[in-house]
């Protein structure tokens, strides 16, 4: 069975000729070129899974240093294709040095042709493993980017800003997936391989704020048992996530802002200068420049957290990106539920398109749960979502409950746009189990 698409680079033309001739029956398609410099070209245009690097090209030069840098450039510019360095020197310092920077293998010339066929064959394998852990956990942290004009704008700007260390603020409605791209702008950066730390201010009060990001001391206070870092010495050498900044205080604002510009912290009860090293991106769905002009968001501190500005755009303003991130919803569900048979129709793909989607994603996540759960066929048709056009509307649902069954559909209604839709949230809040949700929701048409 032929794989997916290897990229080989080396300077000798034999070689290459040598390696097509061997692989050939491996993978679907083999791109050689002879000089490095032809990389970023060839990863842009043939996006190959699988490149076969060698260490040296110019004569006389034996280091392996050119094999190193371009090594890294691949990672960084196409993190998850998997390089398998080639060298005419066993030397163990180099493949070990190689393989703890990023590359998936090592393979001395002169090469046995089944090992390189079964090391490429190994590093391929690596490559779908990555994709589908990465699809399988779109929600946690994988971005969706499609085709939209607004989404494509974008994703080339995160892929410009991403590998710096500059600050970013990302703004957006709730629910259009700011934490998502937080995670992916790390995963791009220089910093992927160290932490990724999210803090919700939102949810964490005056008197715990200072605890939770600088740590404490035993001792500090009633409950502070043992020593604790914080979330600024967690995330050090990565990336720490501040979601929901707007609702920080002006107080604890100016605490942030010393943090940030000392690039040090001290833990409550301690006395310690402890640096800091880290990458910060905020988000919020607030307006700061407004809350600046109505003086209840420092203006030093925003210009401190907004070296680079990133707006995602609400789903209703991402045409043509709907429908398929449905559709990966539908997959992810399907499998969930056993029903893999399932397909969403043309008709319903151009209702969920013009639909207004108040919730954003969380909302068609929710709605694609829930039309796997309740359609009887393998078809999901557009009647799905014929009652979605008042959602998030208050005037939808002015009439008070007069039984106990509509008081019942009020309440679990509620608790699922509390929750975002996520129903294992709404059946722990209901205090019931998941397949009595179901059942309720089918019953009251939810």
């Amino acid at each position: 069975m032929k794989h997916g698409t290897l990229l080989v680079v080396d300077d000798n033309r034999n070689i290459l000729a040598t390696v097509r001739m061997i692989l050939e029956n491996t993978f679907e398609k083999i791109v050689t070129i002879a000089s490095p410099g032809n990389i970023p070209a060839r990863l842009r245009e043939d996006k190959p899974n699988v490149v076969l690097l060698d260490m040296n090209f110019q004569s006389g030069i034996n280091t392996g240093n050119e094999g190193i840098f371009w090594l890294h450039e691949i990672k960084r510019m196409r993190p998850q294709t998997q390089v398998v360095l080639f060298t005419a020197y066993a030397d163990i310092d180099l493949a070990v040095r190689g393989i703890k920077e990023g590359a998936a293998d090592f393979i001395v010339k002169p090469f046995d042709n089944a090992k390189l066929i079964t090391t490429l064959t190994d590093a391929y394998h690596k490559t779908r493993k990555a994709a589908s852990a990465r699809f399988g956990n779109k929600q946690q942290g994988a971005m969706f980017w499609g085709s939209s004009a607004p989404m494509q704008d974008l994703q080339l700007m995160v892929e410009k800003v991403a590998p710096t260390d500059a600050n970013i603020l990302i703004t957006g409605e709730n629910g259009t997936g700011k934490e998502v791209l937080a995670r992916e702008i790390h995963r791009l950066s220089q910093r992927a391989a160290g932490p990724m730390v999210a803090v919700d201010l939102g949810a964490v009060t005056e008197t715990l704020f200072e605890s939770e990001l600088f740590g404490h001391m035993k001792g500090a206070f009633t409950d502070a048992k043992a020593d604790k870092p914080g979330k600024f010495e967690l995330a050090n050498g990565g990336t720490l996530f501040l979601n929901e900044i707007g609702n920080l205080s002006y107080g604890l604002q100016a605490k942030l802002l010393t943090a940030l510009q000392r690039r040090c912290i001290v833990r409550v009860g301690g006395s310690k200068e402890i640096p800091i090293d880290v990458r910060l991106i905020c988000a919020t769905n607030k307006d700061l420049q407004q809350m600046v002009a109505e003086g209840t968001f420092r203006e030093d501190l925003l210009y401190r957290i907004n070296t680079i500005h990133l707006h995602l755009p609400p789903l209703r303003e991402r045409k043509g990106y709907i429908a398929d991130l449905a559709r990966l919803f539908l997959s992810r569900y399907a499998t969930m539920y056993n029903r893999t048979d399932m397909e969403l129709s043309d008709e319903a793909a151009q209702r969920i398109e013009q639909l207004p989607w108040p919730g954003n994603i969380r909302e068609l996540q929710h709605a694609m749960e829930k039309a796997v759960i309740l359609t009887d066929g393998n078809i999901i048709g557009p009647e799905v979502f014929a009652s979605r056009s008042s959602a998030g509307c208050p005037q939808a649902n002015l009439k008070e409950p007069q039984t106990l069954d509509e008081m019942e559909k009020t309440m679990i209604a509620k608790a699922i746009r509390q929750c975002g839709g996520n129903l294992s949230q709404v059946a722990q809040q209901l205090d019931i189990s998941r397949q009595t949700l179901y059942n309720k929701i089918k019953k009251y048409g939810l």
